[in-house]
């Protein structure tokens, strides 16, 4: 857990939900305004939460919060979950699984890696003012950034908004689009990847002074990446 003034991030999962009071029913709150209904997705939900099947013990959720109130989250699954005859969203999307979401969101054959997981859920809520935003935004991926690599994550591939990898930009990392730029239900939204090669320590200088540079040589499992994308565009 980490905190700017009274803002913090938590990382919740199965095992220390219980610890947290009403965090995470309130994220799920926080998802069904910021997806039903701001963006008009359907998506299940029940009791006021918004919730699918990838809400799992294999996954792992942060929310940025002010004491109770989610400002903003992710939901982080490994590339490796199965559960029944789902596995995570961009592998099931591809595979046809997902009927709302189109099966080419992807441009390689998704993986399923240890070392690899999935962003999806990606949301900062419309209550976070101007001023803020950036501040909220660095403590999302910093978070983000952490909790995959303490969970042996060497890349993320996420599934959000298609203003994702400019906004990855803007804080001085890298990400690159992997998949077409989607029409989902109203809103445009895409697959990136990202190297955790950058330390999230850069992010901390991000919020502090709202720019940073970075040199990224992609060297962290791009290889590993890449042997799964067709001919062309391996070789680009």
């Amino acid at each position: 857990m980490a905190a700017v003034e009274d803002i913090r991030t938590t990382a919740l999962s199965f095992h220390n939900m219980h610890e947290h009071g009403a965090l995470f029913v309130n994220l799920l709150r926080a998802r069904r305004e910021s997806f039903i209904v701001r963006n008009q997705w359907e998506l299940p939900e029940s009791g006021g939460l918004e919730y699918d099947q990838y809400d799992n013990p294999s996954s792992r959720w942060i929310g940025v919060h002010r004491g109770e109130e989610v400002l903003a989250g992710v939901r982080l699954t490994p590339t490796t979950a199965k559960c029944g005859m789902y596995s995570y969203m961009i592998r099931d999307a591809q595979l046809g699984l997902l009927p709302t979401i189109p099966s080419n969101l992807v441009n390689f054959k998704a993986p399923v890696d240890p070392e690899i997981w999935e962003a999806t859920r990606i949301f900062v809520t419309a209550s976070v003012p101007m001023r803020l935003r950036t501040q909220v935004q660095s403590m999302l991926l910093k978070s983000l950034i952490d909790v995959a690599a303490e969970n042996g994550a060497a890349q993320l591939i996420a599934f959000g908004p298609a203003v994702w990898s400019r906004w990855i930009g803007r804080l001085g990392l890298s990400a690159e689009p992997a998949g077409p730029v989607l029409e989902i239900e109203g809103s445009k939204a895409q697959v990136a990847l990202m190297t955790l090669e950058t330390k999230s320590e850069l992010v901390d200088e991000v919020s502090d002074h709202h720019s940073a540079q970075t040199d990224n040589a992609g060297i962290i499992k791009r290889a590993r990446l890449r042997r799964n994308l067709p001919a062309t565009q391996a070789a680009e």
